[in-house]
């Protein structure tokens, strides 16, 4: 473990002020991506403190806690002080009705655009759907497959009944499968299509369909356990936030470049789509 001195770890203290007794709880959830709880916390910290000083609140009263796995966001999410989450697209889907999730904003992060998912597999193989008999579709939207089946796919026409879906953070694995020629399609977001090229066995595969665009991560309520009137606050706070410059820092440092009005007929065909 790191030794800091005295003087710098009082001056930590005093810039990110401790939690107070019965603070409300931001739970962000992103099954699949990179990070750990541990890992996350003092950046966590740093930004919820940030958006309590945006937002005009007390120091500490609002607290924040990541989850890289389904389950563990979703018990976390059942605890009373869990107030609000910052979820992905996936996750908001799986668990909506069961969590009470309502959404509140669109969360941008600095990594998918415009939140369209391409469908990645070895040249040559997929010309059309009914070549996806027996094959496996694999990627981080996959956690909610009636996403995939649905809106991410549905476009390019009816799958085969026989293809299967299973979701996988491991990206680059499945990729290397596929690029064997493996019956394994990924699923990937607009960074991760760009980075293609710079594979070893980048020409081995190729972009066969690209979703409409969609929203990647949400700010959702937590059931009615936050007022209208702290919600209309912590909303103010964050639709400004990316025009302050220590408010961008935030941002970065969750790898988020913005929050945006959501579409709600966008995420309303969305979810009747996946169901």
């Amino acid at each position: 473990m790191p030794r800091y001195p005295v003087a710098l770890m009082l001056v930590l203290v005093v810039a990110i002020p401790a939690a107070i007794a019965g603070a409300d709880c931001m739970v962000f959830c992103a099954p699949g991506a990179p990070g750990t709880t541990a890992d996350a916390q003092s950046t966590l910290d740093q930004f919820v403190a940030g958006v309590v000083t945006a937002a005009g609140w007390k120091p500490g009263s609002m607290k924040a806690v990541y989850y890289e796995t389904g389950p563990a966001g979703v018990e976390r999410l059942r605890s009373d002080d869990a107030v609000v989450a910052v979820v992905t697209l996936p996750f908001y889907l799986a668990h909506r009705a069961e969590l009470g999730l309502e959404p509140l904003l669109a969360a941008v992060a600095n990594w998918e655009g415009d939140g369209a998912w391409s469908l990645v597999a070895a040249r040559g193989r997929l010309a059309r759907p009914g070549d996806l008999s027996g094959w496996i579709v694999t990627g981080l939207p996959a956690y909610h497959p009636g996403l995939v089946r649905g809106p991410v796919l549905s476009a390019w026409g009816d799958l085969p009944e026989t293809v299967g879906v299973e979701f996988t953070g491991r990206t680059l694995s499945a990729l290397r499968k596929a690029s064997r020629g493996e019956d394994l399609a990924v699923l990937l977001d607009r960074t991760q299509v760009d980075a293609l090229d710079s594979l070893p066995y980048g020409d081995k595969l190729e972009v066969v369909h690209a979703s409409g665009p969609m929203p990647g991560s949400l700010l959702c309520a937590v059931g009615n356990r936050f007022s209208k009137e702290k919600q209309s606050a912590l909303t103010s706070a964050l639709l400004s936030l990316h025009e302050r410059s220590d408010g961008a820092s935030l941002l970065e440092t969750i790898r988020m470049t913005r929050f945006r009005e959501l579409d709600r007929d966008l995420l309303e065909r969305i979810a009747g789509a996946a169901d």
